[in-house]
């Protein structure tokens, strides 16, 4: 995620966030070319109107010569299903998956695959029995929030921004409960991407 000093994703009025800039850019297109599948909050996708998708040639060249498609799948959470049918999403180039507490019989129109969302424990175990193991989340900090209540988060990527916007859209939402016991979190990569922004990549502390 690109946040601001202050910890921010979007400006105090709301509305998408247009943080990061190209350095911004470069890493979360890496990230993506690692990744099997990316997960996105359905309020976030509603927000946007589509989803990042890799765009550097060599990462496109990086993923042909592995045999994988140019793009991660894109696996959208919701609690509704309902997304607009117009947003730019399903036009995009990639294959779009949904989670959702109880999916229909009939799937979703503009997904290829409905899989059920009880707890992120069992979502999770889900898509990895479809073969996504490495994800990358995308957003909101509601999608965020819920990963890190249940302990699902292995590596934290933020880049920070040089940017103070106040206001209640932190990226871990005041409300957000954390496991007591929680293991803590050390510095594995840090990494200076122009124009004053610094990506901070934190692994789960050993025990």
């Amino acid at each position: 995620m690109a946040i601001s000093l202050d910890g921010r994703l979007a400006p105090a009025a709301g509305g998408p966030a247009q943080l990061g800039g190209k350095g911004d850019r470069r890493v979360l297109e890496e990230a993506l070319a690692w990744a099997d599948g990316c997960l996105i909050g359905a309020q976030t996708l509603r927000l946007h109107g589509n989803t990042c998708l890799i765009r550097a040639p060599d990462l496109l060249q990086q993923r042909h010569s592995q045999g994988r498609a140019a793009q991660p799948v894109a696996i959208v959470a919701s609690r509704s299903g309902q997304l607009p049918p117009e947003l730019p999403f399903f036009a995009q180039p990639l294959e779009r998956w949904l989670l959702q507490p109880q999916p229909g019989s009939a799937g979703a129109p503009g997904f290829s695959r409905c899989l059920p969302w009880h707890d992120w424990e069992q979502a999770l175990a889900g898509l990895g029995g479809h073969g996504l193991r490495r994800l990358v989340v995308l957003g909101g900090a509601q999608l965020a929030a819920g990963l890190l209540q249940a302990d699902c988060i292995d590596t934290m990527q933020l880049t920070l921004c040089p940017r103070l916007l106040a206001g209640a859209h932190s990226w871990v939402p005041s409300e957000t409960r954390l496991p007591l016991g929680q293991v803590g979190w050390q510095l594995e990569h840090q990494q200076h991407l122009g124009d004053g922004e610094v990506l901070l990549r934190y692994g789960r502390a050993a025990l």
